[in-house]
């Protein structure tokens, strides 16, 4: 699967979305420069219907405009290009409530389910963390998950916390590969392989000191993914062997 083609093996196929970009500013790359990043959805087709992980930027405050400097590309056209309508979603998973991964959700039909991580949702309310117009809006539908979660066969949510306490990832499961989607519990696929690395190196009790690696990597290690896809790089990791 390259990186702009749908696996395709019968009623299976995960699609990536392009809704955009935003400028990270010097302040927040640790680079001394300015960053313009991807931001990236993913449409996944299954027997039970369709999923959408990630809807997007939304409408940002005139702060988070000027911070940020979003290029957004609406929903809409995004599932066009899919051949999807908006009514033609099924179920969402957020991989957590920052704007730029949950700015479509008020887009969807009433009562669409919207699968986030209890503790995800409860920051989000407490205010100051996201765009609050974006987290509760009319006949907006939450099913709070706790932990993992078999949405469908075949396709699994996994907690992955660190950049928020509640980020969750989603295994999907095809004939031809394993997916995950990791949404931002990496930034970059890079970081992900250094994370595997460093894990690997304990495990193989390389003298210290060694970098640390994330706990629900060992989770993600049991599972085996042939291929992990980000929100935020158009890279995609795949396994040395």
């Amino acid at each position: 699967m390259g990186p702009h083609t749908p696996t395709r093996t019968g009623p299976f196929t995960t699609r990536r979305l392009d809704l955009g970009s935003f400028v990270r500013p010097a302040s927040e790359t640790g680079t001394g420069q300015p960053r313009v990043e991807p931001v990236l959805g993913y449409l996944v087709r299954r027997p039970e219907g369709l999923l959408l992980f990630d809807t997007g930027i939304g409408g940002g405050e005139p702060q988070t405009e000027a911070h940020y400097r979003p290029r957004r590309r609406p929903l809409a056209q995004a599932l066009a290009a899919a051949e999807v309508d908006l009514a033609d979603v099924s179920v969402v998973v957020n991989c957590h409530l920052h704007f730029d991964h949950c700015g479509g959700n008020p887009l969807l039909a009433p009562g669409t389910p919207i699968l986030v991580q209890r503790t995800e949702l409860a920051r989000a309310r407490r205010g100051h963390y996201t765009l609050d117009h974006l987290v509760d809006f009319p006949e907006v539908t939450y099913r709070e998950v706790e932990g993992e979660l078999e949405v469908w066969p075949g396709v699994r949510i996994i907690p992955t916390p660190g950049h928020t306490a509640g980020h969750q990832s989603l295994l999907v499961e095809q004939p031809d590969a394993t997916l995950l989607l990791a949404g931002q519990a990496r930034d970059f696929a890079s970081e992900f392989g250094s994370d595997q690395l460093a894990r690997q190196a304990h495990r193989d009790a390389v003298d210290p000191p060694l970098p640390h690696y994330p706990g629900w990597l060992d989770r993600i290690a049991e599972l085996a993914p042939d291929r992990v896809l980000f929100a935020h790089d158009a890279a995609i990791w795949e396994p040395l062997d």
